[in-house]
């Protein structure tokens, strides 16, 4: 049994006593303590792949910040590796992948993961951290969704214009498509692994959506998500696409239960056209480089443009690494007695 549910009983659309909420890429980079432990090893990777330590950055920002939930410490970029095609974190620069698919040869080599043979170091955090927050909040899974992790692929790095991976959906389209069933079989058994490992919501993280167009973006990306959201019909699945503000409607269709926003995105629009969904989001990262009464603020505004019942406070991206802790701090007190306040 949970001590705090707020979350799951937000995102399946339950009445709440207040709004709950977390911050996409609460574990570490803000946090002194992540960054110490950190400091003692030999990189992101080796952090990512160590189950005990992996759980205790997860587990850091619930006793720092007092979140209403924990998400798993991992990379969207443990996909492709199991795949085969390894990727390293270069410091400063991002994920960078020594090897990409440019041939239907390359795509061939990508085996379909099993999770727990090529991924099991995520599902032992997960198992890890869930004896370790023994009921205290819920524990969020989540993966990349295929296109953004196509486009890593191809491309190589991350990109403004991910042109060489938009040119592939162009020059070979079945070619695209035959990598993303390989990327969704994968990234379903990842995810219902996870759940079985522990985790009570399940995040799909579409960080490139918005450099698609429409047309391509329903065709590559979303008919994948919404084979994903089908294959996890026992728990909460939130779907988060960064820029794709034209799908909202689409997105109303999907069989998940919440949607997040970016900060460019006003509730006020997107909630009658999304039926009874709950949404997520949205602070812009950069209001918390206000003063404290600035996020204050900011926080109260962003609850009234979502009201008070189905929303999960966050913010519209991961929270940047030079944010104050103690902002942060203020943003997550000020939603939690103002959104206490607004049900009064």
């Amino acid at each position: 049994m949970l001590k705090n549910d707020l979350l799951l009983r937000a995102a399946r659309g339950e009445e709440t006593e207040r709004t709950p909420v977390w911050l996409m890429r609460q574990a570490g980079r803000i946090l002194p303590q992540y960054r110490a432990l950190r400091g003692r090893l030999s990189g992101f990777k080796e952090l990512v792949e160590t189950p005990e330590l992996a759980a205790e950055v997860t587990i850091q920002p619930v006793d720092a910040l007092d979140v209403d939930a924990a998400i798993i410490f991992s990379d969207i970029l443990v996909v492709p590796e199991a795949m085969g095609l390894t990727y390293e974190m270069v410091e400063a620069k991002g994920p960078l992948f020594p090897e990409t698919i440019k041939t239907a040869a390359d795509v061939a080599r990508m085996r379909i993961a099993n999770p727990e043979e090529h991924l099991g170091y995520v599902l032992e955090a997960l198992r890890v951290t869930k004896r370790a927050l023994n009921g205290r909040v819920p524990l969020i899974g989540f993966a990349g969704a295929p296109w953004t992790i196509l486009a890593y692929m191809v491309e190589g790095h991350g990109s403004k214009t991910f042109s060489k991976a938009r040119r592939m959906l162009y020059q070979d389209p079945e070619l695209a498509h035959e990598l993303l069933r390989k990327i969704t079989a994968t990234t379903i058994a990842y995810l219902q692994a996870q759940v079985t490992a522990g985790a009570n919501l399940i995040q799909v993280f579409d960080s490139w959506a918005g450099i698609l167009p429409p047309a391509h973006y329903a065709e590559f990306s979303q008919r994948y998500i919404a084979e994903i959201c089908a294959a996890l019909p026992n728990v909460p699945v939130t779907v988060f696409a960064k820029g794709a503000f034209w799908a909202i409607e689409d997105f109303a269709a999907l069989p998940c239960r919440t949607i997040g926003l970016d900060w460019n995105q006003d509730p006020r629009t997107v909630r009658p056209l999304v039926g009874d969904k709950t949404l997520q989001g949205n602070l812009d990262p950069c209001a918390l480089y206000g003063t404290p009464a600035q996020v204050q603020a900011a926080t109260k505004a962003m609850l009234d443009r979502f009201g008070p019942q189905r929303h999960i406070a966050n913010l519209g991206h991961g929270v940047y690494p030079d944010t104050n802790p103690d902002n942060v701090k203020v943003f997550i007190e000020t939603v939690k007695e103002y959104s206490a306040g607004m049900r009064g």
